[in-house]
């Protein structure tokens, strides 16, 4: 199995994405430590990754809580003696015109998006220097590159993430840890729409919406790959998804088929060989 003798952690794995990233690395046999606030979705995440014959714990968890954060990858790492991926999806992204957004709701907003990103990767740090290397991995999405009314907040998060990628990314090379983003790349259910929504909706208005544990094997194939070949990078599930359908996860390495974006990755890469320390 792709990712047998590997540890994983997710946030947000309570439904969607989140739970199908969980998903997709259980089945390629790593150990998965899922995590959400909502403890009834959480559990029956769990109950998904269980059945399927995966090894899982389930652990509450505020991502905009760093000494939490700090515990539940104490509680990872002590029972399974290393941690190698971590995939920060929690959000919290109501949609809310900027002229009604409260400095609460501002911060709130950034506390978890970007500040989770941030926690996660401090609380996985030492952990994953210690051990020799490991993941990192934000979501990214068309907010990463683009502006929505509405989503102020949101924006300035992915935004920012990719900011915080491209800069960390230069930081860890020496320990073999990779920080990138991986974006979803098909249409995907709303964050806002919880486990029990989506069970009364019509078959047909979930139609247009990519299976999240398909899109998960791009998370899969990542955190396969050895961490200093890519770092600082932003992918995308989507075609990388149908890529591995095609061709399997050994697929022939080109851009076009890990990445909406393959102008802003053959530019990363360029940047990263010229930069001098």
């Amino acid at each position: 199995m792709l990712l047998k003798g590997k540890v994983a952690l997710v946030t947000g794995a309570g439904r969607g994405l989140g739970a199908g990233i969980a998903r997709a690395l259980a089945r390629e046999g790593a150990r998965v430590c899922v995590t959400d606030i909502n403890q009834a979705e959480l559990a029956e995440s769990a109950a998904e990754l269980g059945a399927d014959g995966g090894e899982v714990i389930a652990l509450p968890l505020d991502v905009s809580d760093l000494p939490m954060f700090e515990s539940t990858v104490r509680q990872v790492a002590g029972q399974w003696e290393r941690l190698d991926v971590l995939v920060h999806n929690a959000i919290y992204m109501p949609l809310i015109r900027f002229e009604h957004l409260s400095p609460d709701e501002w911060w709130r907003q950034i506390n978890v998006g970007l500040g989770g990103l941030y926690n996660g990767a401090r609380a996985v740090w030492d952990v994953m220097k210690a051990q020799g290397g490991g993941h990192i991995i934000g979501i990214a999405s068309g907010s990463s590159v683009r502006g929505y009314k509405d989503e102020v907040a949101y924006c300035t998060i992915k935004h920012g993430q990719e900011g915080f990628v491209k800069a960390l990314s230069l930081e860890a090379s020496k320990d073999k840890i990779a920080i990138n983003t991986m974006g979803p790349g098909k249409p995907i259910k709303p964050t806002r729409v919880t486990r029990a929504e989506l069970a009364r909706m019509p078959a047909a208005e979930q139609s247009g919406w990519a299976d999240p544990a398909e899109l998960g094997k791009a998370f899969a194939w990542l955190a396969a790959q050895p961490p200093e070949r890519f770092s600082g990078l932003r992918f995308d599930a989507g075609p990388i998804a149908d890529t591995v359908a095609a061709e399997g996860y050994g697929f022939a390495f080109d851009a076009k088929k890990v990445t909406l974006y393959p102008d802003d990755f053959a530019a990363r890469l360029r940047w990263y060989a010229s930069y001098e320390d």
